[in-house]
């Protein structure tokens, strides 16, 4: 038992919706807990596994900015941040909307983490697994049903 409600990705919507994360959420990097908050929200995009954007006031790690960025067609221009902590430097394991679209306006001022770049983070009591491939940034969870895109032949549906 996850504790997570069972939801299918493939109903989730597109254009993607928005929603506070009742869950706790914790992030770790080495041998530190970078974040412990109840305020996140997460981002729930058609064949996607949802994305934690975590307030940077509850994120103790270093945050440091690097070159390049990205654009979302939903949420505007990313920012990647490597993230030190815990006697580790995870590259480009995170991001950030500085200036998100309005839709999206409650994530500025947040951070997201590639699960796969850090040693381990939770929704709630579970751990969760990065979305496959090397591209998107969603938290896999057991409670996710559907096809969720990422791996090799999924990148453009």
């Amino acid at each position: 038992m996850t504790g997570l409600p069972p939801e299918d990705v493939q109903s989730y919507p597109r254009p993607p919706a928005l929603e506070p994360v009742p869950q706790r959420i914790r992030v770790q990097l080495g041998s530190a807990i970078i974040v412990d908050t109840t305020a996140a929200w997460r981002v729930l995009e058609t064949h996607h596994a949802p994305s934690y954007y975590i307030p940077v006031g509850d994120v103790t790690a270093t945050l440091r900015s690097v070159t390049g960025s990205s654009w979302c067609e939903w949420k505007g221009a990313a920012r990647y941040y490597d993230v030190i902590a815990g006697g580790r430097t995870a590259t480009r394991a995170a991001w950030a909307y500085d200036t998100p679209s309005a839709r999206f306006a409650p994530i500025a001022g947040h951070v997201a983490f590639y699960a796969g770049l850090v040693d381990a983070a939770w929704v709630g009591e579970v751990q969760v697994q990065p979305q496959p491939g090397d591209f998107y940034g969603g938290w896999v969870t057991p409670n996710l049903t559907g096809r969720i895109k990422g791996a090799a032949g999924t990148r453009h549906w």
